[in-house]
């Protein structure tokens, strides 16, 4: 797997790069001036992170595996220690599916009626493979979210959520936020 060079990244005009940042050299890249990625930031093959005027922001530690996509108008907000299995789909826009518009983006604005809406993903939450992240989600803090699941509304911190329709299924256990607290200590120290 080849990764962009730290200077082939400023060169896409990011917004904002952080630290040990690690894009593959295949993934698709769309309003890059919109993009920011923070320390330790790794997104595999084969992804698609097209941003909106709002942006695309990715927090510390975060993980995008291969064939996932970020897209959409409104704010898409990875929080730190996050992670997105591979082909997870996580819009902040989409078309009128009851046919009281047109739709795709061939057709003049004037003519659909696309929703926009801000997506956030907390810190530590976790969203399984093949997942779909619909305009409006809210994923707090620590939420684990299975794989084939379809969000679209809120999810209360610390649970595990799966399924079409979403159904909270238990609590998640907070084991993470002590590694947190270990790996930030040894990465101050062995500064």
């Amino acid at each position: 797997m080849g990764f962009y060079s730290r200077s082939e990244l400023y060169n896409l005009g990011l917004k904002k790069v952080g630290v040990n940042v690690k894009v593959s050299n295949k993934v698709s890249i769309y309003n890059p001036q919109n993009i920011v990625l923070g320390d330790n930031v790794r997104i595999d093959d084969f992804c698609v992170i097209s941003a909106g005027e709002e942006g695309i922001i990715l927090g510390r530690n975060v993980h995008i595996a291969c064939f996932s996509s970020l897209i959409g108008q409104a704010r898409i907000e990875l929080g730190d220690f996050s992670g997105v299995s591979s082909r997870v789909s996580i819009y902040s826009s989409s078309d009128d599916y009851l046919g009281h518009a047109m739709t795709n983006p061939t057709v003049p604005q004037n003519y659909t009626k696309v929703e926009h809406k801000n997506v956030i993903i907390g810190r530590h939450a976790i969203i399984g493979a093949g997942s779909i992240v619909l305009p409006g989600a809210d994923i707090s803090e620590g939420v684990a979210i299975g794989a084939l699941s379809l969000v679209k509304g809120s999810c209360s911190s610390w649970f595990i959520y799966g399924g079409n329709p979403l159904q909270k299924l238990v609590k998640r256990r907070k084991g993470c936020l002590i590694k947190e607290n270990e790996y930030l200590l040894d990465e101050k120290n062995n500064k």
